[in-house]
């Protein structure tokens, strides 16, 4: 017996050479059916949701800007004699990580220009990673399914912060050393272990021989290779979870109103990355940012006053400012087992950063435990909608907001000629009172606004426009508004506090009643939207209104 087989011609065979190698490829690996369902991701398009992309662009930024200067610096301590091109150092001893900064800087072809763009790309990324999480937090995005990924979030936030700061120590001048010696003065204030983290940190006493080619490996490959993988574990579950959107007409947690990734949203994307990247070049090409040789080569004696670290880690040099040494005949450092405490130095440097990121990370399980709400998410709240969140959100901002001042009071007291003492002690005192006032400020604006949307919902929007009816009374005219603005006002959720529920033993716990009087404190002052039944009534009273329009109309049409 005989078998004939008959191989199948392929259905299509490119006619460039560039096709053909494409299909070999794709035929391979599969990857146009990838980019086919890949493509088809519908995006919303708003605004806010660019402080991501931006985010990402400057990463991207950043990783091009650094390629280039790894390729001239020299990370190494060891010291030598600067002979470059800049006149007001030369022969002055230095390391030879400070001499390769200064060369970048003056004698490698558009190298100051590229360590600018590296700064700025860097301070622009840390920035717009933090205004998106506050978008996220106030619009309530980090409620299921995205908790992990607001944890994400958070971790390259704290990722970020680190890389800024082992890249702004790396050029070994007198700023950036005097941020390493309070880094290792926090170090060393930690009970037992601080004096040997140190010593292993810095190769042996400080400023050591190995710091800055410590900090540049974490700088170049462990720090930038951990935020990658956060990048893409954070885009993997944008696409898994479906991207959130606004509240609208026809938009529900089931769909997604939008542009396809392909061809809509992927050039919208290319163009914004050319912009973000021509804003970041020309802040490099016409504002100086970090001109280290105003500063010299770093030498323990001197400290330099008048310098503050980068705006994302001044929160800690402005706790660490704010802590007093002594309170009345009470000392904040003490001598146990031969051990030296020092809590002046300990406490605002670990303590204030700990209490912000902790609660960062457990915020969607707080609430979710306080609403027993465990549905999944995809409409965003507007701030206002959720006061309380609002509120909570705005005490924290305010209280790091003090904190970044803080690292500034020097130059607050100096610009502003008060005494730097005066400075402090009103610093000191917002430090309390601050997120306090916050947080009921922020608080009663929400629900008034809240209040303004009912009112413009039920009547319409103030015209402030008189006009006198044919019986004599005198009435403002408000002009009607259109099913958009009005669902925009009344389509969101407004819940009811949670009473206490007894367990399965009919025992009303003490966590439940914790979580009966944090309900009681979040829902207690809502504020109800205007439902169909009220809209319906309000709108049959608004006869006169109606006459007024129609003769205007009339009017209109007459002549």
């Amino acid at each position: 017996m005989s078998a004939a087989s008959t191989a199948e011609a392929p259905a299509y065979v490119a006619k460039t050479k560039a096709g053909r190698i494409t299909d070999f490829v794709d035929e391979r690996v599969g990857g146009s059916g990838i980019l086919r369902e890949f493509g088809r991701k519908v995006f919303p398009d708003h605004w806010s949701f660019m402080f991501g992309e931006v985010a990402l662009y400057s990463f991207v930024i950043l990783l091009l800007s650094g390629t280039f200067l790894t390729f001239f610096f020299d990370p190494s301590m060891a010291e030598t004699h600067y002979d470059g091109s800049f006149t007001g150092l030369q022969n002055v001893e230095m390391s030879v990580a400070y001499s390769s900064s200064l060369d970048i800087s003056f004698d490698v072809r558009g190298g100051l220009f590229m360590r600018q763009v590296h700064h700025w790309a860097a301070l622009l990324f840390v920035a717009s990673i933090a205004v998106h999480m506050l978008r996220v937090f106030f619009t309530g995005a980090f409620r299921k399914p995205r908790e992990l990924n607001w944890v994400v979030g958070g971790v390259l936030l704290i990722l970020a912060m680190a890389a800024g700061f082992t890249g702004y120590s790396l050029p070994d001048d007198l700023l950036s050393g005097n941020g390493l010696r309070i880094i290792d003065g926090v170090i060393k204030s930690i009970p037992v272990i601080g004096t040997y983290i140190s010593f292993f940190l810095f190769g042996g006493e400080f400023p050591g021989t190995v710091i800055i080619g410590r900090l540049y490996m974490l700088h170049i490959l462990l720090v930038p290779a951990l935020i990658l993988l956060m990048i893409v574990l954070h885009l993997f579950m944008v696409v898994v979870h479906k991207h959130t959107q606004y509240p609208g007409p026809g938009r529900n947690d089931g769909n997604v109103v939008g542009y396809p990734l392909g061809p809509v949203y992927a050039a919208k994307a290319g163009g914004f990355f050319f912009i973000v990247f021509g804003v970041i070049a020309l802040m490099a090409a016409f504002f100086t940012i970090n001109p280290i040789w105003n500063y010299g080569p770093y030498d323990p004696s001197p400290v330099s006053a008048g310098t503050q670290p980068d705006w994302y880690i001044g929160f800690v040099d402005g706790a660490l400012r704010l802590m007093p040494g002594v309170i009345g005949d009470f000392h904040f450092e003490y001598v146990i087992f031969g051990y030296v405490l020092t809590l002046n130095v300990l406490l605002p440097a670990l303590v204030p950063a700990g209490i912000l990121f902790t609660v960062m990370f457990m915020y969607p399980w707080i609430e979710r435990w306080i609403t027993k709400d465990n549905r999944e998410h995809h409409v965003l709240d507007r701030p206002r909608n959720a006061p309380t969140r609002t509120a909570i959100g705005m005490a924290g901002f305010t209280w790091y907001c003090v904190m970044w001042a803080a690292a500034g009071s020097d130059l607050i007291a100096t610009h502003f000629n008060v005494s730097l003492n005066d400075v402090t002690y009103w610093l000191r005192a917002l430090f309390f009172i601050g997120p306090v006032l916050a947080f009921i400020v922020t608080k009663r604006v929400a629900l008034a606004l809240q209040r303004k949307d009912r009112e413009i919902a039920l009547h319409g929007r103030e015209t402030g426009r008189i006009v006198r009816l044919p019986h004599g009374e005198f009435i403002e005219v408000h002009a009607p508004l259109d099913e958009y603005k009005r669902y925009k006002l009344v389509g969101f959720e407004s819940p009811a506090p949670l009473p206490a529920v007894p367990n399965e033993h009919g025992i009303v716990t003490r966590k439940e009643k914790r979580r009966a009087a944090l309900s009681k404190l979040f829902f207690e002052d809502r504020v109800a939207p205007a439902t169909p039944a009220e809209l319906e009534a309000a709108h049959g009273h608004h006869g006169p209104h109606e006459a007024v329009e129609a003769a205007d109309e009339q009017r209109s049409l007459t002549h």
